[in-house]
Order: C-alpha cells, then structure tokens, then sequence
C-alpha cells in the first residue's frame, strides 16, 4: 500500500495511456480485413499521421535516455546528432520515399526483404535480407528494452525484471492484434506526448542546472572543460561515424521505410515530409543538450550516461506530476519503436523467412502466424535484456551502421539505378557486414568509424558485380518508367 501511495500519480497516467493503447489495438483490428492493412495499413493512410509515426517509431527510449544524457561524456560535439537527424528525414522523404511507394505497390511489396527480392527477382537476396533485418532488429530491440527497464526501476523501485515484463505484455497484446494500423496511430499519440515530454524535460533540467547560461561556466571549470572539444570521447572522425550510423538509418531501416509503403498519394508524402522533419528539429534540439546541463543539475558523478535522464527523474528537479508524465512519455517512447520493429520482425519472418520455404497461405492463416511471430519475438528480445550485451546508443549505433552498411546500395541504388542484380545485392550485404564487423576489431577503427569502409566497400561490390555478374530483372524498365513518372 506504501509503494502505490507513493506512485500513484504515475499509475494512474500509465493506466490512462494503457486505455488509449487498447481503444487503437481494438480499432486496428476492426480495419484490418486483409494482409496488407496489416502489415502496411492497406496503402492509404494520411501524411501526418505518417509523418509523427516516422519520428516516434525512431524516437525511443533510445533518444529520451540514450541520446539525451548521451553528451554527460561525449561532450558538445554530440549535439551535431539534431542536424544530421533533419537531413537524413529530408533526404528519406524527398528521395526514397516516392520511388519506393511507387515501386512497392507495382511490385506488391510489403516488406523491404520482399521489395528486394523482386526488385531484384532473386530470392537469394530476398532471404539473405530478411536475415539482416532479424539480427539487427533483436539488437536494437534488445537497446529499447534496457532504457524502458532502467527507466521504471530506478523511478518506480521495482526490479529490473518486472519493470521488463511490463513493458513485454503490453507491446505483445497490442502490436499483435491491431496491426500496422494500430501501431501508426498509437506512433502519432506518442509523438505528440513526447514533443511535449521533450519541452519539460528540457525546461527542467536547464533550470536545475541555473540556466541557460550555465553552459558558459561548464566551459571555464576545468573539470568540464574537456566536453567542449571535438575529441573529448574519442576522434571526431569515429564521433561523426556514431552519429551518421544512428541517423543514416532513416532512409535504410525497414521500420522506418515501412511508413513509405502506407502513404496515400504524393500529397501525404509532402505532409509527412514536413511534420517528419519539423519534429525532429525542435524535439532533438531540446533532448540533445541534457546532458551537458546534467553535469551542473545532478550534484553526483555518474559513470553511465544510460543513467542522466532516469536520475534527474528521480530527483527533486521535476514536481511529482511532471515526473510522473515524462516517465509515462518515455515508456510511450520504448513503446513507438518496439511495436514498428516487433511488426517489421513478425512480418519480414512470415513473409521472407518461412514464407519463401513454403506454399502461400490464405491472409488469414498469415495473419495468425504473424500475430504469434509478435509473441515469439518480444519474448526472446526480452529475454536477451536482461543481461544485455551493450549499453544503449552502443547497440542502437550498431544496428543502424549494419542497415547502413548492407542496404544502402540495394535500396538506394535500386530505386535510382537500373543496373544491378541479385548477386549484386547479396554480395554487396556479404561485404558490408563483413567489412563493418572486422574494421571494428581493427586498431584503425580508432581513427575512423566502421560505417563509412564498410558502406564504400558494400556500394562498390554491389555497382562491379551488378554491372558484370547475373541478369538484369525484366521488370526494371516498367518500375523506372512508372516510378519516374509518379
């Protein structure tokens, strides 16, 4: 009775939003009556529903407790992470966006390792593709689970176990029964909470600190100086590879990319474009600087930036209803991203994996295997969290760098070049994991991050073979002129 005394502000919002969870679960299942409003919401959802969806699904606990106390030790040159993130949203919406709706719907794609495969009319890339994607989504899944789990421990005095369960159960249930139409309309919810979550936290934490200025005095304190050089973490060539890997995702990434599938016409993507990347400007401009202001708010040392933000909860900075509302924002943060990957799994599994192997089977019976790939995969994610094998924005880095580094050239490339092919791709995802697995176990990856080799290697693989080696997919001419047409 002590404990729900003392939470009970934020149980009572958590109850509230776990309403609004349910009410969109309900009402994605109701519209679902085929296969692809299930996985990509029947084509014909709107820009800005879409385009807060597109930042939610890639704002997680990632963003609110990784990224923000992220620069406690990496210092100022951290906060060149917001630009990056508004030019790769704009690049992903002006440039993949309407080649990859156009050249999907031709193609009857509803997954990104399908839209190679027939892009490409090879069912070796398509598998070897849908491999990647499993892998690389349990690691950032895995990321999302630990911040969401640190989070409610340290705020809520439970064990890190319970709090994990928690958050399991409730993105199982819903993202298993409503679907994509679900998880894009609870995204939309989200992001607006969190824009406003971003505002507080932000407001909070500077004036704990003193103010805004008290930047200038971290500057002049010899033990905080440090933080406003391009080095202080490590060579800024490797910093900027951290932050290109954790934002090149945005036109790589299939929960990012899968928003694309679901517009309705050109006048959604210019709507999504300018909601997408307006959001992350403002919201990435206020999470970014926490955790410099973190040095002057929070009067201990800490020794894990994955700890800034869920201490400066538990503190006295915030008054017990804002604390309350910005823990509830932070797991609808954990909560956007786990469902887009969760369904981006199950699908990709169903559709790519097992799917290839066997006979087609009715929506229906598609459906119920997917709903159960959702149960499968959360559970085993979880799992993996409680002793996970990273900390947050290291299994997040990761993740996007692999995206990076093995689909930039088929995706990219594919939407905008005629050429290549099937072994183009599958040698270009075979050199990109393996180049970005091996320069980090170089000394040189000191010096420069692993995601910029092994994205150059992958491309030149991927531009030589495909130019010399296998056949050209008939279906090229009718998807270039069609989609230069759109």
């Amino acid at each position: 009775m002590r404990w729900i005394a003392t939470h009970w502000i934020v149980l009572v919002m958590f109850a509230v939003y776990t309403a609004f969870l349910v009410h969109h679960a309900i009402a994605g299942k109701r519209r679902t009556r085929a296969l692809s409003d299930y996985y990509v919401g029947g084509r014909s959802m709107g820009g800005i529903v879409l385009g807060l969806s597109f930042f939610a699904t890639y704002s997680s606990t990632n963003s609110f407790v990784g990224f923000s106390g992220q620069a406690y030790s990496y210092g100022a040159a951290w906060l060149l992470l917001a630009p990056a993130a508004v030019i790769f949203s704009l690049l992903a919406w002006m440039f993949v966006a309407p080649r990859l709706r156009s050249f999907t719907e031709q193609l009857d794609s509803v997954t990104i390792p399908d839209f190679i495969g027939f892009r490409f009319d090879s069912t070796a890339a398509r598998f070897t593709a849908a491999l990647i994607v499993l892998f690389a989504s349990f690691l950032y899944m895995t990321a999302i689970f630990k911040g969401i789990g640190n989070l409610l421990e340290v705020f809520l005095d439970i064990p890190y176990v319970v709090a994990i369960f928690i958050v399991l159960v409730i993105v199982m249930v819903y993202t298993a029964v409503g679907g994509f139409i679900s998880v894009v309309r609870t995204d939309a919810l989200q992001g607006i909470v969190m824009s406003f979550a971003a505002l507080l936290l932000f407001v909070g934490t500077v004036s704990a600190a003193g103010g805004l200025g008290t930047i200038a005095d971290l500057k002049v304190d010899p033990a905080t100086a440090d933080l406003f050089r391009w080095d202080t973490a490590m060579p800024f060539p490797v910093l900027i590879g951290i932050i290109m890997a954790g934002t090149m995702k945005f036109i790589v990434e299939p929960r990012q990319l899968s928003r694309f599938y679901a517009l309705e016409d050109e006048r959604a993507r210019k709507q999504g474009l300018w909601v997408s990347t307006l959001t992350f400007l403002v919201v990435y401009a206020m999470l970014l600087p926490i955790g410099l202001y973190a040095h002057s708010a929070i009067p201990q040392t800490l020794t894990d930036t994955d700890l800034v933000v869920p201490t400066l909860l538990d503190s006295d900075v915030f008054a017990a209803p804002i604390s309350a509302f910005l823990l509830v924002a932070m797991v609808a943060a954990a909560m956007s991203s786990l469902d887009s990957v969760l369904l981006v799994m199950a699908s990709t599994c169903e559709r790519d994996v097992v799917g290839i192997w066997q006979r087609a089977l009715t929506d229906r019976k598609a459906l119920r295997a997917t709903r159960g790939y959702v149960a499968l995969f959360a559970v085993i994610t979880a799992a993996i969290a409680l002793d996970p094998p990273g900390q947050i924005v290291e299994l997040t880095v990761f993740s996007g760098g692999l995206y990076a580094a093995c689909f930039f050239p088929a995706i990219v490339l594919g939407l905008y070049w005629r050429g290549g092919t099937g072994v183009g791709a599958v040698s270009s995802f075979v050199v990109g994991t393996l180049s970005y697995a091996v320069w980090r176990a170089l000394p040189v990856s000191e010096v420069v991050h692993e995601v910029f080799p092994a994205m150059v290697l992958a491309t030149g693989t991927y531009v030589v073979v495909g130019a010399t080696v296998g056949r050209k997919p008939a279906i090229v001419g009718e998807l270039f002129r069609t989609g230069s047409e759109g």
